[in-house]
């Protein structure tokens, strides 16, 4: 019997890459997943793939309605036990350049969206639940031009800080992973794509020196390690102090 067996879950941002190793992973951990997505051909082949216990639902975690048309289709299997916001992008854009448009796109998805996922959850939370964000080390590290993105990811790192003092009454855990570089789509398209917006290969090289990651410079979906996080193995620490999880390069620090 999985770490999950009969527990409810949600990702977001599932269609493929980090999301959609997550929900695979709790599928395979006994756990019945709703998954959301944008594009609905990617949403689809996501749901195939992982095979039973799974539904997606098409949507985007920065429009409200979206997120309530999630959580009404939730709703009718029952409480959420765990509640991984995933869903999130990034582009480099050097402070002399960047844009309004650079702004709005990185905030209103990484930072508005994460939160009234979050936040939307809550009234279908299962007390002793599990929040788990996805985060990244450009949270604490200066990379040029990633200045936007970076202050996204400290941002969901501050928010789990304080959820974790505003939830511990109902014993919700709130987890943020943050790793380095992780080969997904969307690194994947920053090599087909020359726009400068998006990342050249060259910025992704100087970003692998700087990791110093041990044993690779880049690290894969499945290897970040939610289900002990998700799971009630979780150790009741994590209800009162922030942690990060050490993966390819990413930072460990407590409070």
């Amino acid at each position: 019997m999985g770490k999950l067996h009969g527990k409810v879950a949600v990702v977001t941002g599932a269609s493929t890459g980090i999301g959609f190793a997550i929900a695979k992973r709790f599928v395979d951990e006994g756990a019945f997943v709703f998954i959301t997505g944008r594009r609905q051909e990617e949403l689809g082949e996501a749901v195939k793939a992982i095979g039973s216990n799974v539904v997606g639902v098409r949507g985007d975690v920065s429009k409200l309605q979206d997120l309530d048309r999630l959580y009404e289709t939730v709703k009718a299997k029952g409480k959420i036990d765990v509640l991984v916001a995933n869903a999130g992008t990034g582009e480099f854009a050097p402070l002399a350049g960047l844009t309004e448009e650079h702004f709005d796109k990185l905030f209103d998805l990484n930072v508005k969206g994460t939160l009234f996922t979050v936040q939307k959850a809550l009234t279908l939370m299962n007390d002793g639940g599990s929040i788990i964000l996805i985060g990244s080390v450009a949270s604490v590290k200066g990379t040029s031009a990633f200045g936007t993105y970076g202050a996204t990811k400290a941002a969901v790192r501050n928010l789990v800080r304080t959820w974790t003092m505003e939830l511990k009454d109902r014993r919700i855990r709130s987890n943020v992973l943050s790793p380095g570089p992780i080969k997904t789509p969307l690194w994947k398209d920053s090599h087909r794509n020359p726009s400068p917006r998006w990342w050249p290969p060259f910025r992704w090289d100087a970003w692998e020196s700087r990791t110093k990651s041990p044993r690779q410079r880049f690290s894969w979906p499945q290897t970040i390690q939610v289900s002990s996080r998700a799971s009630n193995c979780s150790s009741m620490v994590d209800e009162v102090k922030f942690d990060q999880l050490k993966r390819s390069g990413a930072v460990n620090t407590r409070r």
